[in-house]
């Protein structure tokens, strides 16, 4: 079992950054596919990027590439989420998650998540 808290949302104005960051506790993350979700209001939990270490490869939604980039600490057992040009299209409550199936797919474990509010 794995435990996740995400941290580092907030309000960010359309074209800036954040950092997101999953702290992992419990088994080694690299046991898991790790994913980050996001939730808008009034739409479907959709998948942003993930990332497997076996096989070694990431994965990005279309309308996160170029964008946002997944990294993880492997000391921290941290997943992170650096997001750039920001849009308003952005906004949603973003969530870490653990899993064993790759593709990203009816993930075990979740986060609480955090929220991003892209201002126009």
């Amino acid at each position: 079992q794995v435990h996740l808290v995400e941290s580092g949302g907030g309000l960010v104005q359309a074209g800036g950054s954040l950092r997101l960051s999953c702290t992992t506790s419990g088994q080694p993350f690299r046991n898991y596919v790790m994913g980050w979700f996001r939730q808008a209001p009034g739409k479907e939990r959709e998948l942003v990027a993930a990332v497997s270490w076996s096989p070694s490869t990431t994965h990005y939604a279309d309308d996160a590439k170029g964008r946002f980039t997944t990294s993880t600490d492997n000391v921290k057992e941290t997943l992170y989420l650096q997001m750039n040009s920001l849009k308003p299209e952005d906004t949603a409550t973003y969530y870490c998650a653990a899993g064993s199936m790759w593709p990203p797919r009816g993930m075990d474990y979740w986060g609480k998540g955090t929220r991003v509010t892209v201002s126009s």
